[in-house]
C-alpha cells in the first residue's frame, strides 16, 4: 500500500495521526459558493477545507496555545497558501477564538467520518 493509501486508511480510522501547522478561516464572502464536495459553503456550519483528507472526514482541531478545540467536517479543498494545513469556516474559527488573529497554530486529528458523505475515501 502506498503512502496515499495509508493516509486514506488512517483518515477513516477511529483516531488518526496528529498533523500540526497553521489554520486560517474563510467566511461570508464565499457563502453559497460551491465547495469542492459540491455542497454550498455555509460559514455558519462547522466545516473545513483540507488538501488531502476525504470529504466527510471529521477532524478535531486544537489550538495548542489555549487548548480550545472544535470538530469539523472536511467538505472543501485548500488551503493553498504555503504553511497552512486547514481552512476553517467562520463558525469553527469562532469556536477556537481565532477570528481576530486570522491565522493560528493548530493540531488536526482525524476522529471519524460523516455518514451523509458515504464512506470516507470514496
Amino acid at each position: 500500500m502506498g503512502a496515499l493509501g495509508l493516509w486514506l486508511l488512517l483518515a477513516c480510522a477511529a483516531r488518526g495521526p496528529v498533523q500540526s501547522g497553521k489554520a486560517s478561516w474563510y467566511g461570508k464572502e464565499l457563502a453559497g459558493n460551491p465547495t469542492a464536495s459540491g455542497e454550498p459553503f455555509r460559514p455558519s456550519r462547522r466545516t473545513a477545507a483540507h488538501r488531502t483528507l476525504p470529504f466527510g472526514t471529521v477532524v478535531r482541531v486544537t489550538r495548542p496555545d489555549t487548548g480550545a478545540t472544535v470538530r469539523v467536517v472536511i467538505n472543501d479543498r485548500g488551503p493553498f497558501v504555503a504553511g497552512r494545513i486547514i481552512d476553517l469556516s467562520r463558525r469553527a474559527a469562532r469556536r477556537i477564538d481565532m477570528l481576530e488573529a486570522g491565522v493560528v497554530a493548530v493540531d488536526v486529528q482525524v476522529v471519524g467520518c460523516k455518514a451523509r458523505y458515504g464512506r470516507c475515501g470514496d
